[in-house]
């Protein structure tokens, strides 16, 4: 095997193994899809409780200079120059016809310098992507030997506040320095489950250590990526190669609410990213497809790639997530399918083997999400 193909793993492993998770290959590394729990019980346990999720997979990213915010601005169509000291944004990068490359977090973590958190199976070519940054006078790197937890659900602050009281002054989207156990740990509190929770970013050689600590909470049980998937889902997020792809722009995909008012025409900084002219037309003049929530009529699951029709047979969409949800004892699906069809409230049907499901065109999320906002 080369080592292009190699699977790798994350400082965890180990844990995983011990726990025995059952682990598959996804992006590249070896991780685990789900521990001995399962996967519906993983995925209410974290809407109940507190889940821990393994996703030092995903790219850890600092960009420092001068002009680090000016210079990433140039990527994205979101305020960076304004975004506040330990304060987080999400955002995309779009590239020349406006499609979406990846989606990413965005902290200010001072000092000239940004953090970003970038999806596993696109850090490589987002890094390069940013190289294009260093002609700003930024420094670019990709950190290495680092891990990154997730810890989920309403009783995440309990926990996580045992050991770093200060975790109790954050509210949703901010940042700051915690000590856990003696270890500084640059903690966000966001997440990907529509529940309150942090994602904490430490040195590779001590997420071992702080890991043992939150999972001996008996609030805590471990998550893998199939309820994260589930999770995530119910909460109306997001997946890059799903609901975001290089081939639609983030209004075509529903992310106008992350396109900022200071980018946009009549803002104070318009423009100036790849594909700026496609998006800002997006904008202004609407689109012919969007990204909804689909509520499959009965209890078969609508799956990813299942064609969308009209009441005339015609294909008017294409379902890009779709599940059964834990949380509500029904199926769910994320879909991008055409404006018309929505506006005129047309019948939809989703094809699932040779079978036309009746399916309703319904709000995000699917859930309630939990943000702590103070």
């Amino acid at each position: 095997m080369s080592s292009v193909d190699r699977i790798l793993t994350t400082p965890l492993h180990q844990m995983h193994l011990d726990a025995d998770a059952k682990m598959v290959p996804f992006a590249g590394y070896e991780m685990p899809l789900q521990y001995p729990l399962g996967i519906k019980k993983e995925h209410l346990h974290t809407r109940e409780n507190a889940g821990l999720f393994d996703v030092s997979h995903m790219g850890q990213i600092k960009l420092t200079g001068q002009n680090a915010k000016q210079a990433l601005e140039t990527l994205v169509p979101v305020d960076i120059v304004d975004l506040p000291l330990m304060k987080q944004r999400y955002a995309v990068f779009t590239n020349k016809k406006g499609g979406v490359m990846d989606d990413l977090m965005v902290t200010n973590i001072g000092d000239d310098g940004l953090f970003l958190v970038v999806n596993a199976a696109c850090k490589v070519a987002d890094f390069e992507h940013l190289k294009s940054l260093v002609e700003s006078g930024c420094e670019v790197e990709l950190l290495e030997d680092v891990a990154l937890l997730a810890l989920q659900g309403p009783k995440a602050c309990e926990v996580v506040s045992k050991f770093a009281p200060s975790c109790n002054e954050m509210t949703f989207m901010t940042a700051k320095v915690l000590k856990i156990d003696g270890v500084e740990c640059l903690a966000t509190r966001s997440g990907y489950s529509g529940e309150d929770g942090f994602e904490i970013s430490m040195p590779g050689h001590q997420a071992e250590r702080i890991a043992k600590l939150l999972i001996s909470d008996q609030a805590v049980e471990w998550v893998g990526l199939g309820a994260r998937d589930s999770l995530r889902l119910e909460a109306g997020m997001p997946l890059y190669g799903h609901e975001l792809d290089q081939q639609h722009s983030p209004v075509e995909s529903s992310l106008t609410w992350a396109l900022s008012k200071t980018r946009r025409l009549g803002g104070e900084r318009p423009g100036g990213y790849p594909g700026d002219v496609i998006v800002m037309s997006h904008l202004s003049e609407g689109t012919k497809v969007k990204i909804v929530g689909l509520q499959p009529e009965g209890r078969v699951p609508v799956r990813d790639g299942a064609m969308i029709e009209n009441g005339a047979g015609n294909r008017v969409g294409q379902v890009t997530s779709g599940g059964f949800s834990p949380s509500t004892g029904k199926p769910v699906a994320i879909a991008r399918i055409e404006v018309s069809c929505i506006d005129d409230k047309s019948n939809l049907f989703a094809l699932v083997r040779d079978k036309k499901i009746s399916v309703s065109v319904v709000k995000l999320p699917f859930v309630k999400q939990n943000y702590f906002r103070g």
